[in-house]
């Protein structure tokens, strides 16, 4: 307990974290509305032009898990891109992003993201995300019904360039499977 709270009070005193209520980002013209993120915290030590890029990256990515539009992945994705927590079945680099968003929207077609928060340190963005929709497409044969879909996801976002070149994700697939009949409570 004792090493836990000097390592809180180094990375906080380090840090000089700020902590905000609104994603400036997240109602700019010609976007995608993602909603607020209840937190944002930045490091005190990122440069407001560094902080700004590496949001912009994360918003454009978001964005495009709403609207599945290839050109915003493009805008955003390095061509070196590396998905560290790769599921079985999906292609390593930019275009698994493309895959994972076509078989999601032919389940969920109403399929909606939402950054709940965000921890904003060096050339990482961490997001912790909301998806929701109605099961109402297609899941490994089986025809939805408009069951509620809601579960949570978490990235980390590594941001070079404006570009982001690794994605270590993690997704509550098992709410998600159950929400959806696919596995029994």
């Amino acid at each position: 307990m004792k090493s836990t709270n000097l390592y809180r009070a180094r990375l906080l005193g380090s840090c000089a974290c700020l902590i905000f209520g609104v994603n400036a980002f997240a109602q700019q013209p010609g976007h995608t509305v993602l909603g607020k993120p209840d937190v944002l915290i930045v490091a005190g030590d990122l440069a407001p032009q560094q902080r700004d890029q590496l949001l912009e990256a994360a918003r454009k990515f978001y964005e495009f898990w709403n609207t599945a539009d290839p050109a915003t992945l493009q805008s955003v994705i390095s061509p070196r891109f590396v998905d560290r927590a790769l599921p079985a079945g999906r292609p390593q680099g930019p275009t698994g992003p493309l895959i994972a968003i076509q078989n999601f929207k032919r389940a969920v077609p109403d399929l909606r993201c939402e950054i709940t928060q965000q921890i904003v340190v060096s050339d990482r963005v961490v997001s912790h995300l909301r998806f929701t929709g109605h099961f109402s497409g297609t899941f490994a044969g089986t025809k939805g019904q408009g069951q509620t879909v809601d579960f949570i996801a978490t990235d980390i976002l590594r941001i070079q360039q404006g570009r982001i070149t690794d994605n270590w994700h993690l997704e509550d697939n098992l709410t998600f499977l159950q929400q959806i009949g696919q596995v029994k409570h």
